[in-house]
């Protein structure tokens, strides 16, 4: 099966190597744009995947069997539509199914017309809207912009003049905004892949927004994850494919837009149970690094039997037992600033079988790997237990040498063990 993945980030290539290491051939697999780390697995080269004609043209002329779409950005630029109109098989629903991620207020329509479990919400157009709807719901503050904004439209806040300012950014550019009501408890991510009908659910992840150990700094992209997660009731997966995936896909369907790819679940486990916090239209990252790495069923036979309306007597993906972390490394100042190329050394010292590295923003010049953006790499480890998984995977990043990167140090402390060797 010829394969195209779209897509720059950590991701893309967790895709990548998740669907090598479960039986896709390496020379089968291409990547648009990727990045200098990918393009030592597979072979990348330049397009805009936001571009519909050219990813088009480009998978009719290399007789491309599925294309996976790993951004959000070609998602809500309709590629997949395109894809689709020349009968090619493509992971990523269609621009307008894409909503779902792509407008906080769309969400909240759907989820209120599917009687999915959700916080309360007010959607706002100026300022003085915001302040009175934070008002009403109090502290601590939640903010959203309504639209993308590449992780950080968020912001969880304890004072007024922090959610008024997050607010005003977003509106300054034209963008709506919700505010809602705090949800306290644990957060869980849970994937589904959808075929427009059915559903199937992949292994629950927990992920770290926050830029600093014990959740303090500003919110990022996801500073590390880790799965599966032990403290979960046993009737967890269950209850959200029945109150949660299942009524939001059959509602995307019965408007007409049917949602085909990866429906991204963000959840809230509390003192009221489960609650939806966003939908996201593709896999999510970091999290993806953690649950594509115990994925051991073929991936490209998943994400095909998605693509083309096949879920409904595809089995239930297999995954392994060890358990898995990801810890990300990111370039100095993120996410506030961003710091110039800056060499990355010390990846030719890591010789661990437990560990994989997933290449974020990298570039290659004169045969040497230059970090080029805010999260520069994911390290990710698997092995029997939390112990000695965040033991290999803070042993290999400790040898990479990147000026002024950082990383959180605390990343699935929680459920670590303690000492099992």
């Amino acid at each position: 099966m010829k394969i195209l993945v779209l897509g720059s980030g950590a991701r893309e290539h967790a895709i990548i190597k998740a669907l090598i290491r479960t039986g896709s051939d390496a020379q089968d697999i291409t990547c648009a744009p990727g990045n200098g780390g990918i393009a030592q697995d597979v072979t990348c080269f330049s397009l805009d995947p936001t571009n519909s004609s050219l990813v088009t043209d480009w998978s009719i002329a290399n007789k491309v069997d599925l294309v996976i779409i790993g951004p959000e950005a070609p998602l809500v630029a309709g590629v997949s539509d395109a894809l689709r109109a020349k009968e090619i098989a493509v992971f990523g629903p269609s621009q307008a199914a894409a909503m779902l991620e792509g407008s906080k207020s769309f969400a909240k329509e759907v989820m209120a017309a599917a009687d999915v479990p959700t916080g309360m919400a007010m959607e706002c157009d100026d300022l003085a809207q915001v302040e009175s709807a934070l008002v009403r719901f109090g502290s601590p503050y939640v903010v959203k912009a309504d639209g993308l904004a590449a992780g950080k439209g968020v912001i969880v806040a304890g004072d007024k003049i922090s959610a008024l300012s997050h607010a005003k950014g977003f509106i300054d550019k034209g963008m709506r905004i919700l505010v809602e009501e705090f949800l306290d408890g644990q957060e869980v991510s849970l994937f589904f892949l959808s075929d427009g009908k059915y559903v199937m659910p992949l292994a629950p992840a927990q992920d770290f927004k926050r830029a600093f150990d014990n959740d303090e700094g500003p919110n990022t992209g996801g500073m590390g994850a880790y799965s599966p997660l032990p403290w979960l009731p046993e009737d967890f997966v269950t209850e959200v494919t029945e109150r949660v995936a299942l009524p939001t896909i059959r509602e995307m369907e019965r408007r007409g837009t049917p949602f085909v790819g990866l429906l991204y679940c963000g959840l809230i486990v509390g003192s009221k149970g489960i609650r939806v916090i966003e939908f996201n239209a593709r896999f999510g990252d970091p999290e993806t690094q953690v649950v594509l790495r115990r994925l051991i069923t073929p991936l490209a036979s998943l994400l095909h039997s998605s693509a083309t309306g096949q879920l409904g007597s595809a089995s239930e993906p297999e995954f392994m037992d060890e358990v898995a972390v990801t810890v990300v490394l990111a370039s100095e100042g993120y996410p506030t600033s961003s710091a110039e190329p800056r060499v990355i050394s010390g990846l030719d010292q890591i010789d661990d079988e437990h560990v994989e590295i997933n290449f974020a923003a990298a570039e290659t010049r004169n045969a040497e790997l230059f970090a080029n953006g805010g999260r520069v790499l994911s390290v990710v480890s698997v092995a029997k237990t939390f112990h000695k998984a965040r033991k290999h995977a803070y042993k290999a990043i400790e040898k990479i040498s990147l000026s002024g990167s950082h990383y959180r140090t605390d990343i699935a402390q929680k459920v670590d063990e303690g000492d099992d060797d």
